[in-house]
């Protein structure tokens, strides 16, 4: 389990450039909104932030919650034809073609986006009328909606959650995944969305993603293969 959970880690965290592109711009119109006196002050203004992310984060873990419950059953049918490893390697998997994505060379991804947008057809005007936050109660309820934004790197992060075998394991797989994404999204708040136009430079999106690529292959060519139902017993009953 060790192996995935630093694999959703190392997705989240190279894929920055991805996020602050995708969402850079509600972080910013989301701190501009708030008051100017909290604005310039960080002590003030991070409690915003983390309420924003830590919503966003809680979304994520739920939404690997319902994966990982979804496909408990599909992981005892496959588990005995594919090996006790192949959760990594579908891990891996993923993470290859998240790489890609982001370097650019598949972009067809994005195409998988189309799936959360009836959802977000009934959420979006919601979180639009959350707008201008100005209290963390409000900003933690807005991270909870932002969390579902139609996004193919997340949906490609799901399909690993689904293939954990459990409700648990997806909901930490997801959680682990939006922690290595918190660096960038929170300092895209803090600078008010000024990093943008940095983050669509294409040789780093492409340095991020061929980095991303490199490791899934690490993963998947040399899983480290664990036994994480002896080492959690109880865990999945």
């Amino acid at each position: 389990m060790e192996t995935l959970l630093a694999v959703a880690f190392t997705v989240g965290l190279l894929s920055g450039l991805h996020c602050i592109g995708m969402c850079g711009g509600i972080m910013g119109a989301l701190t501009f909104g708030l008051p100017q006196p909290i604005r310039q002050d960080y002590r003030r203004l991070l409690p915003f932030l983390l309420a924003y992310n830590g919503g966003r984060l809680i979304t994520y873990s739920i939404a690997g919650l319902l994966f990982g419950a979804f496909g408990a059953g599909l992981f005892e049918l496959l588990e005995p034809w594919l090996g006790q490893g192949w959760p990594q390697r579908l891990a891996a998997v993923v993470m290859i073609l998240i790489g890609l994505y982001i370097a650019g060379l598949l972009p067809q991804l994005i195409g998988i986006e189309r799936l959360g947008l009836p959802l977000w057809r009934r959420l979006g005007p919601i979180a639009s009328r959350l707008m201008p936050v100005q209290r963390k109660s409000v900003a933690l309820v807005y991270g909870l909606i932002w969390g579902w934004l139609p996004c193919g790197l997340v949906y490609a992060m799901l399909i690993a959650a689904a293939g954990q075998g459990s409700a648990l394991f997806g909901g930490l797989l997801m959680l682990v995944f939006g922690l290595g994404t918190l660096p960038a999204v929170m300092l895209t708040g803090v600078l008010a969305g000024r990093i943008q136009d940095w983050a669509k430079r294409a040789r780093l999106r492409l340095l991020a993603g061929l980095s991303l690529v490199l490791f899934g292959l690490v993963v998947l060519i040399y899983p480290t293969v664990i036994d994480w139902k002896q080492a959690a017993p109880g865990l999945l009953e």
